[in-house]
């Protein structure tokens, strides 16, 4: 990375002006007209050596500006009071590093060479039940972390997890028996569009009448215990619904290492439980079996994990317990992660103190990846006009629709480009947010090509390509910047690296999202101010030829990590 190899020179020229420790610290300059970067540790080894900062910078920049060599890396280094070092970059030092974005593995991101494994857990929608907009984020926020994650270097295994033996499966069998009535299990047949209609009407019955709740309770409860009938009514529940869930994760071209669900858990609910018991952490609480995570440190009660509840039903805490001894016992991952709604948080504080707790995770991390949910343009949660969830398969209608009337042109495009662009128009939309954040979706504005949207990149990134095509080239570079635009354009190049390590650390993509945004917004700015296809000058037009083709290539690559495929037309 840039500002490692920046580091490195300026920790070890301070150290050698008798400054010792860990000094040189290098940032990106939020004032690009003064310099590219700045070193601002002046005022820590003033504190540190009780000198005056003034005289400590002006022998750093002299000790850097003596060095033999110094050109290949600096155009200019100067203090600046009351005590910051300016860095300007020379042209040897960018192109280089614009150069090893092409000649280089992986665009000279550094790739880990660990054997450490991520196991992410995302998507989790429930069997029985439509996929709705609240469904989309842990998708594709997932989704893009995976492919972030894997980007750096490390293996990864996605679960999606689904939510197949919970109540909404004994509603479903419940009004399956009701409305069936005399037909034998395996001979009762239904479609999807009967399933998603029969749950909305289960679960809006059991509300309002307690014991149908109880029943549906009942059917559950021994479903998990293995009741023939109900399995039966259970695998063609799953069978439909399952297919439909696939369908719906094709389109948005997200993928998963393991179909598992909350079913596959139940053969480790026994162990898990005999674990703790081992352990002497399981209490009885008015018949139902507890695991007290309360600290001394917490600043309210933390309610108990509940292990089994004392009509011997389990729930999902349970389910995810038990899935976690799996994931140990299997895979012995070095970080498990679910990309969930941030409304679990409190479930998953319990469920990772249980694991702590009980030493059946001790150097596996363990971590929430907690989302907003998204909105309508009134500000609150996205529903129907009638005040249901809207399905994720209306939503992908409404943009397309939007799309499609923009303008004339749109509707001759192929089926397949409009795809494309609806999954980028909700993709970008949603992953350029900070993920714990809520946030409109505003279908209007994100389908624009103008802003911060995804049609904007993709017109950006056909743009360049339509002048790379005309035009024959050799990927070179001489050591030649010519404008300021040009500069601007290299100079953003090498935030490559930073911006992915941001991403990967803070297990955000919107940090992704922003660097392509950003990245596009300079290469318009260099192709609006610089003519290339009639420019004489052939070495000056082969550089800039390279520094689009190697521009595309990461915007490519950006918008792979985002789940966003490239249209052949805008």
């Amino acid at each position: 990375m840039i500002t490692d190899e920046l580091e490195e020179i300026f920790s070890k020229n301070i150290n050698e002006l008798g400054y010792i420790g860990e000094y040189g610290k290098i940032a990106t300059s939020n004032r690009a007209e003064l310099c590219d970067y700045q070193c601002n540790d002046i005022f820590k080894i003033s504190k540190e050596y009780h000198e005056n900062p003034v005289e400590i910078g002006e022998k750093i920049v002299e000790k850097i500006k003596s060095l033999t060599n110094y050109s290949d890396y600096f155009d200019n280094v100067e203090f600046s009071k009351p005590g910051f070092i300016n860095i300007t970059l020379s042209n040897t030092f960018i192109n280089k590093h614009v150069l090893n974005i092409i000649t280089k593995d992986n665009l000279g991101v550094e790739q880990s060479k660990s054997e450490r494994i991520y196991f992410l857990d995302y998507g989790g929608p429930n069997i029985a039940k439509p996929l709705h907009v609240g469904h989309l984020r842990a998708a594709i926020i997932g989704e893009s972390l995976k492919r972030i994650i894997e980007f750096k270097g490390y293996k990864t295994v996605g679960d999606v997890h689904l939510g197949d033996y919970g109540l909404q499966i004994g509603q479903v069998i419940y009004g399956l028996l009701d409305d069936f009535k005399g037909t034998a299990s395996k001979d009762i047949v239904f479609d999807l569009a009967y399933l998603d209609e029969l749950y909305p009407r289960m679960s809006k019955l059991c509300k309002e009448d307690e014991e149908v709740l109880k029943s549906a309770q009942r059917i559950t409860k021994d479903l998990q215990d293995g009741n023939e009938d109900y399995q039966i009514l259970w695998k063609k529940i799953c069978e439909l619904s399952s297919a439909d869930i696939k369908e719906i994760y094709k389109f948005l071209d997200v993928s998963f290492t393991l179909w598992n669900g909350e079913s596959d858990s139940y053969p480790y609910i026994p162990k898990i439980i005999k674990y703790l018991e081992d352990k002497n952490l399981i209490e009885l609480s008015e018949g139902a079996k507890i695991v007290q995570v309360g600290e001394e440190t917490d600043a309210k009660e933390m309610p108990p994990f509940i292990l089994q509840k004392s009509d011997g039903a389990f729930l999902y805490s349970t389910t995810d317990l038990a899935t976690i001894y799996e994931r140990m016992e299997k895979y012995n991952p070095s970080h498990i992660l679910y990309v969930v709604d941030a409304r679990q948080k409190l479930h998953f504080e319990q469920l990772f103190r249980v694991c702590k707790k009980s030493l059946l995770v001790t150097d596996t991390s363990l971590e929430h990846i907690g989302f907003g949910t998204v909105n309508g343009v009134d500000g609150k949660p996205f529903k129907t006009r009638d005040g249901g969830s809207l399905k994720l398969t209306d939503l992908f209608l409404q943009v397309r629709e939007e799309f499609i009337n923009k303008k004339e042109s749109n509707q001759e495009m192929s089926f397949e480009d409009v795809d494309k662009i609806v999954n980028a128009i909700i993709k970008f939309a949603d992953l350029q947010n900070s993920l714990e954040n809520n946030y409109i979706f505003d279908i209007k504005k994100f389908s624009d090509v103008i802003g911060k949207t995804g049609p904007y990149i993709l017109y950006t990134y056909l743009r360049i390509n339509k002048i790379l095509s005309s035009e024959n080239y050799n990927i070179n570079l001489s050591n030649q910047i010519y404008n300021i635009h040009d500069r601007n354009l290299r100079l953003k190049l090498l935030e490559l690296n930073s911006y992915i390590d941001k991403a990967f650390n803070e297990r955000k993509p919107s940090f992704v999202a922003d660097y392509v945004y950003e990245l596009c917004v300079t290469a318009n700015a260099f192709y609006q101010n610089n003519y290339i296809v009639n420019l004489e000058d052939n070495e000056n037009k082969s550089d800039w030829l390279s520094v689009l083709n190697i521009s595309n290539q990461v915007i490519k690559k950006m918008l792979e990590l985002l789940i966003i495929e490239i249209p052949t037309q805008m």
